[in-house]
């Protein structure tokens, strides 16, 4: 990533300061303000939702026009394709394992222009890989071994309602704890989130640290790394989702095989430490991974 589009995304966010326990000043009241405000308003959003059909009602008659979508939906597909479902339902052979956040707004088929059955998915907020996870492991374990896919994708997004959570002084309940690990990154890197002026840039390179750990994390498990040694072809990689555009960026953390590994994980952190030193006030789009009016291919991602 380049200094003036990092930049630019670290600075799309809304207004949200270091933890309290980290700053040597108390968080000016205004910024906290704002920020619970958005976290009570993303906490607030109706359940179910749909950008094409709106909001669903709640209660026995919003479930009941889920399933009427559900029949159109089917109606349609074999309508455009006759063989679909029977096609899908023989197996399923994904090369893509995606591991992303639990955000209604970023789902990883539709975003990607992908068909059912072309990504494995595993969702938790914050996108977050901790090796005390069984759940997500098993997931990374099923996908590595037995369906044989051949990249796994660690996607954040911007403006994620789990990364402002673990800069707020709110509590959650349960999702403090999980947040816990966000939290130890800033003071991981404390020194670089020091080096921004605006609070919403260090929102953005949280974000975006996050993603970076957990691909490290990734490719630490005992999965991926016997996998590698076993001549499997696998890559780790980090992305980040703009909600504000639809565009994903790609945060150039590509693991592919156990050597790599360290180096790739100390480039992205220097790198993170000279951009910031570097940054400018001249925005820039991101990067596009595919352009043009077709569709994207999974071929077409790599």
């Amino acid at each position: 990533m380049d200094a003036e589009r990092s930049k630019k995304h670290r600075d799309s966010l809304g207004r949200a300061d270091v933890p309290v326990w980290l700053s040597p000043d108390r968080i000016p009241e205004q910024w906290e303000t704002e920020l619970n405000h958005e976290l009570n308003i993303s906490i607030g959003r109706p359940l179910i939702s749909s950008p094409r059909h709106g909001a669903v009602s709640g209660g026995a008659k919003g479930v009941h026009e889920l399933l009427q979508r559900n029949r159109q939906w089917a109606a349609e597909t074999v309508r455009d394709s006759p063989y679909f479902f029977e096609k899908l339902s023989r197996a399923q052979s994904p090369e893509i394992l995606w591991i992303g956040c639990s955000d209604a707004r970023v789902p990883p088929n539709q975003i990607l222009n992908l068909k059912p059955g072309d990504v494995f998915v595993h969702s938790n907020v914050a996108n977050e890989v901790v090796h005390s996870d069984l759940n997500c492991l098993s997931v990374i374990e099923y996908a590595v071994v037995h369906l044989k896919v051949k990249h796994i994708i660690v996607c954040g997004h911007y403006g994620c309602s789990g990364v402002k959570a673990a800069l707020s002084r709110q509590e959650f309940g349960l999702v403090d704890n999980w947040l816990r690990s966000i939290k130890d990154l800033y003071i991981e890197h404390k020194a670089h989130f020091l080096a921004l002026e605006q609070p919403k840039q260090k929102l953005n390179l949280l974000t975006e640290l996050n993603v970076t750990k957990s691909v490290y994390n990734v490719c630490h498990t005992r999965i991926v790394q016997n996998a590698w040694k076993a001549g499997q072809e696998l890559s780790v990689h980090g992305w980040c989702y703009s909600i504000e555009d639809g565009e994903i960026r790609d945060l150039n953390v590509t693991m592919a095989d156990e050597s790599c590994v360290e180096p790739i994980y100390q480039r992205a952190m220097e790198k993170e430490a000279s951009e910031i030193q570097a940054s400018t006030n001249i925005p820039q789009s991101p990067r596009r991974l595919h352009s043009g009016p077709h569709p994207l291919k999974t071929a077409d991602l790599f």
